[in-house]
């Protein structure tokens, strides 16, 4: 029996972690403040700044920090007490990048989620914390600047690799299977917003802030017409 554990512990680990990041607090927030479903106006994107076309800049920070929570939690939790469970550097990349895979396609809303900016933010900061907030600020930067949210998560998921592979051995040590899952993220963060790229070419693409409009696309299932 105890042959199995090592295989256990880290299986366990990305599980938990896929469940944690599958909460879609852009849609739960929402029910529980009495606002709209978001995945039924605006870009029908169930995310912060989504959210934040329905009006409520509290619904949409609520939102924010905890997709940002779900995927920091489950890296921070391995980091802490993975060693006394055998849990190494591959099983925390493996945890992050569950816990932004749930966000994408969460287990509890028919694998329809949202692009996963927040958590991967989270993500990273629970890798790296001077990684995360240097992307972060990449966001706000390009964010407050050009009021596109789109554009400043596509640089920012640009940027993430990138300032990754700059700081090895001034700020962090890289390790292999992080440096994989931070360009998985990116890949995947760019694959979601491609539609959003199309739309930055066009000049159709909607700024931060604006109020909400009916969404373009079908109404989820199980969300309110």
């Amino acid at each position: 029996m105890s042959s199995y554990l090592p295989w256990i512990a880290p299986v366990v680990a990305v599980l938990l972690a896929y469940a944690i990041g599958s909460l879609s607090f852009a849609v739960l927030v929402s029910r529980a403040m009495g606002l709209a479903d978001p995945r039924t106006y605006g870009s029908g994107n169930p995310g912060a700044t989504n959210v934040l076309r329905s009006g409520s800049k509290a619904a949409a920070a609520l939102t924010l920090l905890l997709d940002a929570a779900k995927g920091w939690l489950p890296v921070w939790a391995v980091a802490r007490w993975g060693g006394l469970w055998g849990l190494g550097e591959a099983t925390l990349a493996l945890v992050g990048l569950a816990a932004f895979l749930g966000h994408l396609f969460p287990l509890y809303f028919r694998f329809q989620g949202g692009k996963g900016v927040a958590t991967a933010a989270g993500v990273l900061l629970g890798w790296q914390p001077w990684l995360g907030v240097l992307v972060i600020g990449v966001w706000v930067a390009v964010a407050l600047t050009l009021r596109y949210s789109s554009l400043a998560a596509i640089v920012a998921a640009l940027a993430a690799p990138l300032l990754y592979w700059l700081l090895d051995g001034v700020a962090w040590t890289v390790h292999g299977a992080q440096g994989a899952a931070v360009a998985a993220m990116t890949v995947l963060l760019l694959w979601r917003h491609a539609a959003n790229i199309q739309r930055l070419l066009a000049g159709q693409e909607s700024r931060i802030g604006e109020r909400s409009k009916p969404s373009t696309r079908p109404p989820a299932p199980g969300s309110p017409n």
